[in-house]
């Protein structure tokens, strides 16, 4: 298996591939431009087409290991050459203190941990001494509690030969004693030669081990014994300057908290990093509730959340790379790897130059919403799972191989170990649930589809039919904004769109502004908002609060992205619900068959005629390789009260959904019977169509299944005909009457 540094090229740029065999076998590479990937015997089947390139051949597997899970690293770059009295103190947030040896601190001489501060197997503070493998240690008597704030500290004095050790409780609870000071004597003297500091984790052999799960904020480390009152007034930023000048460091994390910089704000300057991605942006100790926007109140976001999973690179060598030639058309590819009993693909996508587009429509393979469903385990972890999709979920390899390779990473809609959602998902690794072939739980019944797949019907579609397009990712709207659109007429987008920065969302409303025409082929989009990270490659970040369909909350007060201070959660609760871009936005869902449409009086109106040309039958899409229909999965409806525009025509709209089917939690203001397929009217997609200002248009089809329709009965259907005569006529130049 393996992934590239990159998702989306320019022909001339070069992209790295990185692969790891676990055999460390011979393995084959070679180019194959993306067609069809579904593999349904019901459908056209699988389809690729080799392209040669310079790459093609054998190469020589080696097993790469992924390390998972997040710290800090100090270096001493000599500011600290000897360390004897000390105290060393922070404030922490364990969330899984049962589950054994978590450091808090690690104290390294040469990265090879000398004294170490932490949570031992019985869910008590301990401060100890590494001799080996084994830790000699002083613990308090007293367990430290899940999702509570402690003040610690550990304070060693190098005259008297003592040691105290302090858990201090933020809160007090009526028969619960989980406050602890313990005093003891020191048999050999405290010494640490130019340490390097390690928050949340303990070097061993290359790698670091003994992950911390939970917030750490305001770590302070002073050359000199502090009573505990001296210490908990060097507790917040604003330190006294008597205490100033002893301090080794005093970390600030709410500093540069879109990056992975770590600022000292202590005179030594002993800066550091992050590894691995941990959430920031985080509330800390001192969390007051009145400013839940951390811009505001920086000096109350001063904790990380660690994880003992959290991935950001996998940071594999790189095997072969690729420089793409000049006359590479646009399109969907992907390095093919094979062995004699395996295979792997690597999708990336080529665009074109905005000099040399020659296509005037563009297809969008949204990377963002890859990107939140990547390695997910929802199969596996969520106890609804076959509810949703009223069958008997089943596993393939790749489900089997992610459950048990948690080092995989997880997605966006999966938790962390200890329970707190993901809130980062990176490229920077294998992603094996975005691979042609491969089939996901959430399909529905039929082929099964989700994400990549089911958009490569769209693909397959427009091979068939001979249309001339190109291909760009979403993360080009995000980066180059409206200009990666420069050339095109027509934007289609994916079948299930679902995740926006507000750069894609500004990008894709300016070219309809300037009358470019949208095809939406899906539904479910423009719905969560994201940010990407300015200065690190390839990682997205998403806050799920305040409503939506969502598998986790964030907490209260951690709404706004890290990356970009921006409010977080549905676009809706932004402004701008997904009908304002389209003019439908999602309604319901439901995973198990799919329905049909019916046309509405409205499709025989003069301005979309155009649409239903040769398409006489009254049902639309009783068909289909997605759950046997073109409305299911997830449905959009039109509404005035959200951004449909008024000279909207409602051509066509779902009907006789299944009870699986139900409404979407954000329209839902009080629980009663009746929200499901069948009852409610909201549990429906509504095709639409309307013009905009400057002569352009948009169609919506609004159904995530619409697209598995259109290979049915060789590709000549009312599904192909009708998403045909739209595409033909918006290619068109001339301008919609307006």
């Amino acid at each position: 298996m393996g992934y590239s540094d990159k998702f989306s090229v320019y022909p001339g740029e070069k992209i790295e591939f990185k692969v790891s065999d676990a055999n460390q076998k011979t393995f084959k590479a070679e180019l194959v431009r993306i067609i069809h990937g579904d593999t349904s015997p019901e459908g056209p089947g699988y389809k690729d087409e080799k392209i040669q390139c310079d790459f093609e051949g054998s190469y020589e597997g080696k097993f790469q290991p992924i390390n998972a899970g997040s710290y800090c690293y100090i270096p001493n770059n000599g500011k600290c050459n000897q360390l004897d009295s000390m105290t060393l103190q922070a404030n922490i947030w364990p969330t899984t203190p049962e589950k054994g040896l978590q450091i808090i601190v690690s104290m390294e001489e040469s990265d090879s941990p000398r004294y170490i501060l932490g949570i031992n197997e019985e869910s008590k503070l301990f401060f100890g001494k590494v001799d080996g493998e084994s830790i000699h240690e002083i613990v308090t008597g007293a367990k430290v509690l899940s999702r509570e704030w402690y003040f610690v500290s550990v304070s060693y004095s190098s005259k008297k030969n003592e040691i105290t050790l302090t858990q201090l409780p933020q809160t007090d609870y009526a028969l619960t004693k989980h406050s602890a000071n313990v005093n003891a004597e020191v048999k050999e003297a405290i010494t640490v030669k130019s340490p390097n500091f390690v928050f949340a984790a303990k070097s061993t052999v290359g790698k670091k081990d003994c992950f911390y799960n939970g917030k750490i904020d305001s770590v302070r480390i002073s050359q000199v014994a502090l009573e505990l009152s001296d210490s908990i007034r060097l507790n917040s930023n604003k330190m006294p300057s008597s205490l100033i000048s002893d301090l080794i460091g005093a970390w600030d994390f709410s500093v540069e908290m879109h990056s992975q910089n770590i600022h000292d704000i202590s005179p030594n300057r002993m800066d550091g990093f992050t590894v691995q991605m941990p959430a920031r942006a985080m509330k800390g100790y001192n969390w007051t509730g009145d400013e839940l926007n951390w811009r505001y109140a920086p000096d109350q976001y001063g904790a990380i959340h660690f994880h003992d999973d959290d991935l950001y690179d996998a940071g594999w060598s790189t095997d072969f790379q690729f420089v793409i030639p000049e006359k590479l058309k646009s399109g969907w590819y992907a390095a093919h790897l094979t062995t004699e009993n395996d295979e792997d693909f690597i999708p990336f996508v080529v665009k074109a130059r905005p000099a040399n587009r020659k296509a005037k429509a563009v297809f969008c393979v949204p990377i963002a919403s890859y990107l939140a469903y990547a390695n997910e385990h929802m199969m596996t972890d969520a106890p609804l799972a076959e509810h949703l999709t009223d069958q008997v979920v089943t596993m393939n390899n790749t489900d089997v191989f992610l459950h048990e390779h948690r080092e995989y990473g997880a997605s966006m809609y999966d938790s962390h170990s200890d329970g707190s959602g993901v809130c980062y998902s990176s490229r920077l690794r294998p992603i094996l649930t975005m691979r042609p072939k491969y089939q996901s739980w959430l399909g529905g019944k039929g082929s099964s589809l989700w994400q990549m797949n089911a958009d490569t019907h769209i693909t397959d579609w427009l091979e068939t039919k001979k249309f001339d397009y190109e291909c760009i990712s979403d993360e080009d709207l995000h980066y180059e904004g409206v200009n990666a659109l420069e050339g095109y007429d027509v934007f289609l987008t994916s079948t299930h769109h679902e995740y926006w920065s507000k750069e894609m969302w500004d990008a894709l409303d300016a070219f309809k502004k300037r009358g470019g025409r949208i095809m939406y082929l899906g539904a479910n989009a423009f719905y969560w908002r994201v940010a990407f990270n300015t200065d690190l490659p390839g990682v997205m970040e998403v806050r799920r609060g305040e409503g939506g369909i969502r598998a986790w909350a964030a907490e209260p007060g951690e709404y706004y992205h890290s990356f970009t201070g921006e409010y977080g959660g549905l676009w809706r609760r932004s402004g701008r619900p997904p009908q304002m871009m389209a003019g439908t936005g999602f309604s319901a869902q439901g995973f198990d068959v799919a329905s049909y449409f019916r046309k509405t009086p409205e499709s025989n109106n003069e301005r979309s005629k155009f649409i239903f040309e040769g398409v006489s039958e009254e049902i639309i899409g009783d068909f289909g390789l997605i759950g046997d229909g073109a409305a299911g999965l997830e449905l959009d409806r039109a509404d005035p009260l959200l951004g449909t525009p008024p000279n909207t025509l409602v051509l066509a709209s779902s009907e006789e959904h299944s009870q699986v089917y139900m409404v979407v939690l954000e329209e839902i203001f009080i629980n009663a019977p009746g929200m499901c397929g069948g009852e409610h009217p909201l549990v429906r997609a509504d095709m639409v169509f309307f013009e905009t200002p400057a002569g352009g248009a948009v169609f919506s089809t609004s159904s995530i299944s619409w697209a598995g329709s259109l290979s049915h009965n060789n590709y000549e259907n009312n599904v192909s005909k009708i998403t045909e005569n739209v595409l033909r006529r918006f290619l068109k130049p001339e301008k919609f009457e307006v």
